[in-house]
């Protein structure tokens, strides 16, 4: 029997492999009974996808599954991005959402994940009923069919609209219209386009769009706006010396930036700048919010403005958690996903797109003045994260080293505190870090450091990765 197992972020697997017809049933199923038995069928279902082979088909089949069950559904009229389809949830006071995507992964994979009534990823205590739902149908085979009961009217919904209509109340589109900033977006053939560009022209605003067509190849690459992936974005914003490039991946949840000289910026680096043109600029307060894997750089802004720091296990759902119920005025991973306490607790690139884009153009300054100044104040940092990839008995091997390592100093420098949250983090006393963290579901490890000079980053990974044999 086909094993469909719920990672951090939903339920992913290969087209036509496990991703098949009758597995998107029973996941839908199980999700249906789900919303019945919290009470929330009566509020309706929400069901979007993004621009993936037949991902609208799969679709339709969870909207007939949720309108058998007797459930209210709301089926986008066209590929959707998460986070727009998030925010219908909230526009049509859903009970939640079901969103066929596979995000940034490789063309084959397809996946489905469900959003709840709060507009976010789904914290465990929402998934675990939907496994344990899951595994009965599985058991059964029973998917509730149209002819079988009477049908919920299935209703086509056009998210867009109030989906900007929010952003409206979040952006300050007169001065970015005002400091005539030239903007390249590239959305990766994915689910975001025609959502940035569209949105600024709408302003006047001065944007291009590369990759605004739908391919569900992705153009061979992946849709991931990684600087791997982002050499024809770069390419662009030199060759029409646009002010800024921004990419989004392929459900537009994460943002990827280049400046006008074709510089990247990573997530941990945009974070940085969003919170101190929150604070500084918007007047934000509250806490702030990181995965155990995110940058430090954040904790040592905290410390000067006095708010605090909350570290979380890797997920967003989690940062959602800090934004809805923890006053996080900011929450961020260093994957790439970000957002507010006054947007949706769920990540989205095109909103961060837009932030960026206003912080330019009311600060006056190139991202990277505005990193520099950074680094003149709080110092320098240098992070790296290694994808290790090993066998399952290495896998073994090292997490039972994982488990009874207790390091006192690394690279001669004293351990101030270790966290086993998620995996293995050591924090040394001048202020650097490292983390491993295993792959739920493969033989990978992921190794994140960070220090204070490049070399000190380097004899991080490399005596961490000797203690570990990896």
């Amino acid at each position: 029997m086909t094993q469909i197992t719920f990672g951090t972020d939903g339920w992913r697997s290969i087209i036509a492999e496990d991703f098949t017809f009758t597995n998107v049933s029973f996941v839908a199923q199980a999700i249906a009974e789900h919303l019945q038995n919290t009470g929330k069928a009566a509020q309706g279902v929400v069901v979007g996808y993004d621009t993936r082979f037949l991902a609208d088909k799969f679709a339709e089949t969870v909207a007939e599954i949720m309108a058998a069950n007797g459930i209210r559904t709301y089926l986008c009229r066209k590929f959707t991005p998460t986070p727009a389809v998030a925010h219908a949830v909230l526009a049509h006071r859903a009970g939640g959402a079901v969103m066929l995507t596979a995000s940034h992964n490789p063309a084959e994979y397809l996946g489905i994940k469900f959003i709840p009534e709060y507009a976010g990823p789904a914290l465990p205590e929402d998934i675990d009923p939907i496994v344990d739902n899951l595994k009965k149908v599985m058991q059964t085979k029973r998917v509730v069919a149209l002819e079988q009961v009477g049908e919920e009217p299935v209703e086509m919904i056009e998210p867009l609209p109030a989906y900007v209509e929010h952003l409206e109340t979040l952006i300050d589109f007169a001065a970015i219209k005002a400091a005539e900033l030239k903007i390249v977006v590239d959305p990766m053939y994915g689910a975001g386009m025609g959502y940035v560009e569209s949105i600024l022209q709408k302003h006047g605003c001065s944007v291009e769009a590369i990759h605004n067509w739908r391919d569900p190849l992705f153009g061979g690459s992946l849709p991931e706006p990684t600087s791997k992936h982002m050499g024809a974005l770069i390419e662009r914003v030199m060759e029409t010396k646009a002010s800024l490039g921004v990419a989004l991946d392929g459900d537009a949840d994460r943002l990827g930036v280049v400046d006008s000289t074709g510089r990247f910026y990573s997530p941990n680096e945009i974070l940085m700048l969003f919170m101190e043109y929150l604070i500084k600029n918007r007047r934000f307060n509250g806490a702030v919010a990181r995965t155990v894997a995110t940058t430090h750089f954040l904790d040592r802004m905290a410390a000067h403005y006095n708010c605090p720091v909350i570290e979380t296990p890797v997920g967003f759902k989690y940062i959602g958690r800090a934004l809805r119920e923890e006053n996080a005025f900011l929450g961020g991973e260093e994957s790439g996903g970000v957002s507010i306490n006054k947007h949706i607790p769920e990540k989205d690139g095109i909103f961060a797109a837009l932030l960026f884009i206003e912080m330019l153009a009311k600060t006056g300054k190139t991202p990277a003045q505005l990193l520099e100044d950074l680094r003149e104040r709080f110092g320098p940092v240098y992070n790296e994260r290694l994808d290790l990839r090993t066998t399952k008995a290495v896998k073994a091997a090292v997490l039972a080293k994982m488990d009874s390592w207790e390091p006192e100093e690394i690279c001669a420098t004293k351990v101030k505190k270790i966290t086993r949250i998620d995996g293995l983090k050591a924090e040394l006393v001048d202020g650097s870090w490292f983390l491993v963290r295993p792959s739920g579901t493969e033989p990978v490890f992921r190794i994140y450091t960070e220090a204070n000079t490049e070399e000190q980053k380097q004899a991080l990974q490399n005596e961490v990765r000797a203690v570990l044999g990896v």
